[in-house]
C-alpha cells in the first residue's frame, strides 16, 4: 500500500462530472457522530485548538451518505462510526506539516534533518496546497479520520492515540507478534481489523501509516482501485 500510493497526487482528476459538483456538508445531518477534533480544547497530543480549525466536520454528500449506510449497518450490531475530521482548512494541514509535527520530530529524533524529516513528516501530513491538480486528500472532502465505538459512543480500543504520527498507528502495527501479543495487543489488532473491513467493504482505501484514515473519490482512491481519474478536487465550503 506505501508503494502504490506513491504519486497519487499527481493522479487524474475529472473535475465536469456530477460528484465533482457535490457540496460539503455537516456529517452530524446525517445522523453520524462528529466532532472536529482539532477544534477541541482536551485533544490530546496536542491539547488546545489547533489554528484555523472549524467546529464541525464536514465531507462530500456522497461520502456522508456513504458512511451513514455503514452506520446503520453498524448499529443493528451495537456499534457505530465516530468521525475526528474531513474536509480541512489549509490553514490547519499548513499549520502540521510545517509546524508542529517537525518541531516534535527533531525533539524525539534528532538524527532526521531535510529530505529525511519532511519524509518522516509526509508520512502522516500531506503537503498542504491550492493547486487545484494536487489537493491534499482532506482538502478534498472525499477523506474521513474516524473510529468505531459501541452504540452508546464508547470508544473500542485501537491501541493508540488518534494522530499519533509513530509507528504505533500503523494499519499493520499488530499483525505481528514479534515481541509477544498482550491482551491489549489482541484487542487493538481485532478492532483494527473490524474498521478496515467495514471501510474497505463500502469502498474505501485505507491509509497504511494511519488506522483511522480512509477515503473514498481522492486521488489515492482513484489510484488504488484503478480508476481513471478521481471523482473529488480541491473544495471549500
Amino acid at each position: 500500500m506505501r508503494i502504490a500510493r506513491r504519486g497519487a497526487r499527481q493522479w487524474p482528476i475529472a473535475h465536469d462530472t456530477s460528484f465533482a459538483a457535490e457540496p460539503l456538508v455537516d456529517a452530524r445531518a446525517y445522523g453520524l457522530s462528529a466532532l472536529n477534533y482539532y477544534a477541541l480544547e482536551r485533544n490530546p497530543p496536542y491539547w488546545g485548538r489547533v489554528p484555523g480549525a472549524i467546529d464541525v466536520v464536514l465531507l462530500r454528500k456522497g461520502v456522508a451518505e456513504r458512511l451513514a449506510m455503514i452506520n446503520e449497518h453498524l448499529r443493528a450490531q451495537g456499534f457505530a462510526l465516530h468521525l475526528h475530521d474531513g474536509w480541512r482548512p489549509v490553514e490547519v494541514q499548513r499549520y502540521f506539516h510545517d509546524v508542529w509535527l517537525p518541531a516534535r520530530l527533531r525533539e524525539r529524533r534528532p538524527d532526521l534533518s531535510g529530505q529525511a524529516l519532511l519524509d518522516e513528516v509526509e508520512r502522516y501530513w500531506a503537503a498542504p496546497t491550492i493547486d487545484a491538480s494536487s489537493p491534499a486528500p482532506h482538502a478534498t472532502g472525499g477523506a474521513v479520520d474516524l473510529t468505531l465505538t459501541f452504540a452508546d459512543g464508547e470508544p473500542l480500543w485501537m491501541g493508540s492515540l488518534f494522530d499519533d504520527a509513530s509507528p504505533l498507528a500503523h494499519l499493520d502495527r499488530f499483525e505481528t507478534d514479534d515481541e509477544g501479543d498482550s491482551f491489549s495487543d489482541e484487542e487493538a489488532r481485532a478492532n483494527r481489523r473490524a474498521l478496515f473491513w467495514t471501510m474497505t467493504d463500502a469502498g474505501f482505501v485505507a491509509h497504511p501509516d494511519e488506522w483511522w484514515h480512509f477515503s473514498f473519490g481522492d486521488q489515492t482512491w482513484a489510484k488504488l482501485t484503478g480508476a481513471p481519474a478521481a471523482l473529488y478536487g480541491l473544495v471549500a465550503p
